[in-house]
């Protein structure tokens, strides 16, 4: 995950990065209509299209390599507890519905220069789920290492 953040994620976004502001409204715990038309305002036509590629392609695999990884650690961790899956997948889904809002927010705004509020709406609060999923994701995985360590640690040794 931190090689593809590294060295697919940083070369594909620096199409649309400025040096000063905000380079995603992804990773604020929520956005307002005003957040939302200074990001796309203090863009380029060329830089709103590079970051709806970006929505559509490398979020989306994004998505899907940290949900691979944190399912596989809760599978390794809590292998009697299946139910833990259910948050990073939907964590994966929430993330995904968030794109889509972003990119009808995009496509508006493209074709309008408007933005629904409605949907700035809508898109803050899915990316607030995203975030409280993603925290309760790590959360779990902590867990279950500390619970890991502490019977390693506390198993009798064989002599």
């Amino acid at each position: 995950m931190v090689l593809y953040a590294t060295f697919i994620l940083a070369d594909v976004s620096h199409c649309y990065r400025l040096d000063v502001g905000s380079n995603s409204l992804g990773l604020s715990f929520f956005y307002t209509q005003e957040m939302v038309e200074n990001f796309f305002e203090s863009r380029t036509k060329e830089q709103l299209l590079c970051y709806s590629r970006f929505l559509k392609i490398w979020d989306v695999v994004f998505a899907l390599i940290y949900t691979l990884m944190y399912v596989s650690w809760t599978l390794l961790l809590f292998s009697n507890k299946r139910l833990f899956l259910a948050v990073p997948i939907l964590c994966m889904f929430a993330d995904w519905a968030e794109n889509y809002l972003e990119l009808l927010m995009l496509e508006t705004y493209l074709n309008s220069g408007l933005i629904s509020e409605l949907i700035v709406a809508f898109g803050s609060g899915i990316n607030s789920l995203k975030l409280t999923l993603s925290y309760l994701t790590i959360l779990i995985v902590l867990v279950g290492i500390v619970m890991a360590l502490k019977v390693f640690f506390t198993k009798p040794k064989v002599a």
